[in-house]
């Protein structure tokens, strides 16, 4: 019986070594997967938005800030990211015959190709502060057909 309880008096310590050193490890994947579904659901959204956005620039009466302030504005309620950090750039190439819209979804003619990309900046959006991926941008691009 002392033998046992002698044993248990050397190992008393063992558990708190071992807990420091795992829970750390423990909290960092944690993060790291909470950080990486945020950056998904965020990808997702701006997705959506490009091509939510790109529906609305090929229907006759859209203009280019229409369109911008849109994206910005249903980016900010469902992101909760500001204005400022959304990037939106709206292309229109003419279809053949058709006259050069010079980049205006108010000049687009039927069959012009429409494209909007949309780009937040993940630092941005980001739960966890850290340095793994500022600087990278989630975007999106989207093209249809003008109507």
């Amino acid at each position: 019986m002392k033998q046992l309880i002698h044993r248990h008096h050397k190992r008393r310590g063992a558990a708190i070594v071992e807990m420091a050193l795992v829970l750390p490890i423990f909290f960092m994947v944690v993060l790291g997967i909470v950080e990486f579904g945020r950056a998904m659901m965020v990808s997702q959204m701006v997705t959506n938005a490009a091509r939510e956005a790109t529906r609305l620039a090929i229907i006759d009466g859209s203009t280019n800030t229409s369109v911008t302030t849109w994206v910005e504005d249903f980016l900010g309620d469902s992101i909760n990211v500001e204005a400022s950090d959304v990037t939106v750039t709206i292309t229109v190439v003419a279809a053949p015959g058709n006259d050069d819209p010079l980049n205006q979804v108010a000049n687009a003619q039927a069959r012009d190709l429409v494209t909007v990309i949309v780009s937040v900046p993940f630092d941005e959006v980001s739960y966890v502060p850290g340095n793994y991926l500022n600087g990278k941008n989630l975007s999106a691009r989207s093209s249809m057909r003008h109507e």
